[in-house]
């Protein structure tokens, strides 16, 4: 009995864990925001119990911070943090886009063509519910590269890092950065996609590390790009 309960304190947590996650992700909690316990409680109808819990997984994310006599609070990330992160972030992905060009096979190409085709389809509009689907597709193409790799080590710290990577993208810039230049950033896609099919795992790497380390700068001129669409 007393399992069983631990078991389903555990799924509630991980299913409030979860909920709040994706609205960090999709930028709903603004940096430097705080967290209501009390309203995520009245939401959720549970006790404060598996709130906390699912916070201090959030606080150990990196993504929010519980700070005594304030509580919880969305954490802010200075322009030189997201540069660093992305740097590293750029090199790691690169990695994983080499070892898939080495190890790919006709099968695993053409699912990472599906994939791409379908990420593709959508239009490059913009407004939150496009960005968020953007962002959610996005990291489906990504997780399509990481599954060619086929190593799970890689594929959990690279959960971590995409969570990160969502987070600053949706926290620290303009409001929907990506919104803007979902062309430009399908067509990098197409051409990792070539690279990874070539079996050319230089070019995949490079391709992959260009495509990542341009995210700060449409981080910070998504302002810019917006006003420029919606003038044309």
């Amino acid at each position: 009995m007393e399992r069983e309960s631990q078991r389903n304190r555990g799924r509630l947590s991980g299913h409030v864990y979860d909920s709040i996650k994706e609205r960090l992700l999709d930028g709903d909690y603004p940096a430097g925001s705080r967290v209501s316990v009390e309203a995520l409680r009245a939401e959720f109808t549970v006790s404060k119990q598996p709130i906390m819990e699912a916070l201090r997984q959030l606080a150990a994310d990196g993504i929010v911070e519980i700070l005594p006599q304030i509580g919880c609070v969305v954490v802010g990330y200075s322009p030189r943090d997201v540069e660093d992160f992305f740097e590293i972030f750029a090199a790691f992905e690169g990695a994983l886009a080499g070892a898939a060009a080495q190890r790919r096979t006709p099968r695993d190409v053409e699912g990472l063509q599906r994939v791409l085709d379908s990420v593709t389809a959508r239009s490059n509009r913009a407004g939150h519910d496009e960005s968020a689907t953007y962002r959610r597709e996005n990291r489906e193409f990504h997780a399509a590269i990481h599954r060619i790799v086929a190593s799970p080590i890689m594929a959990d710290s690279s959960r971590r890092l995409w969570d990160l990577s969502d987070f600053l993208i949706n926290t620290t810039g303009t409001p929907l950065p990506l919104s803007y230049v979902t062309s430009e950033r399908h067509r990098e896609h197409g051409e990792i996609v070539k690279a990874i099919a070539d079996g050319d795992a230089g070019k995949a790497r490079a391709l992959m590390e260009a495509h990542i380390r341009e995210t700060p700068k449409h981080i910070a001129g998504g302002a810019t790009t917006a006003s420029a669409a919606s003038a044309s």
